[in-house]
C-alpha cells in the first residue's frame, strides 16, 4: 500500500500562486505516474495534471494548462503542482494520486489510479 503525503495549500488572492508537493512512501520507479485531481463542492472530482516518472511525460487540463506546472524530484519521490495566476475557479480540494503501472492514454482518468492522498485546499479569493 503507497501512502501519498500532501502539503502546500492555502488561501490565495486571484492572481497569486500556491506550489503543493506529493511525497509517496516508497520509490517511485519508471513506471510511476503520478498526478492531481481537485473536487469543488457540488462538482465531480476533475483531472489536473499527471506526470510520468520514466520519461518525465506531462499531461494538464485545458483549464490549467499555461498556468500550472507539474514536476518531480526522484531522489524525494515527490511530485509538485506549481500553481501560478490562480482563478477563483480553481478553488477546490486537491487530492494527490499515484499509480505503479498505467496505460499509456489513460493518464487523465479518475478510475485508473490506485493510490490517493488526503487532499488538501485550496482557495483562492477574488
Amino acid at each position: 500500500q503507497v501512502q501519498l503525503a500532501e502539503s502546500g495549500g492555502g488561501l490565495v488572492q486571484a492572481g497569486g500562486s500556491l506550489r503543493l508537493s506529493c511525497t509517496a512512501s516508497e520509490r517511485a520507479d519508471s513506471n510511476y505516474v503520478m498526478g492531481w485531481f481537485r473536487q469543488a463542492p457540488g462538482k465531480e472530482r476533475e483531472f489536473v495534471a499527471a506526470i510520468r516518472w520514466g520519461l518525465g511525460t506531462t499531461y494538464y487540463a485545458d483549464s490549467v494548462k499555461g498556468r500550472f506546472t507539474i514536476s518531480k524530484d526522484n531522489a524525494l519521490n515527490t511530485a509538485y503542482l506549481q500553481m501560478n495566476s490562480l482563478k477563483p475557479e480553481d478553488t477546490a480540494v486537491y487530492y494527490c494520486t499515484a499509480d505503479r503501472w498505467m496505460t499509456w492514454g489513460t493518464e487523465r482518468s479518475l478510475y485508473d489510479y490506485d493510490y490517493w492522498g488526503q487532499g488538501t485546499q485550496v482557495t483562492v479569493s477574488s
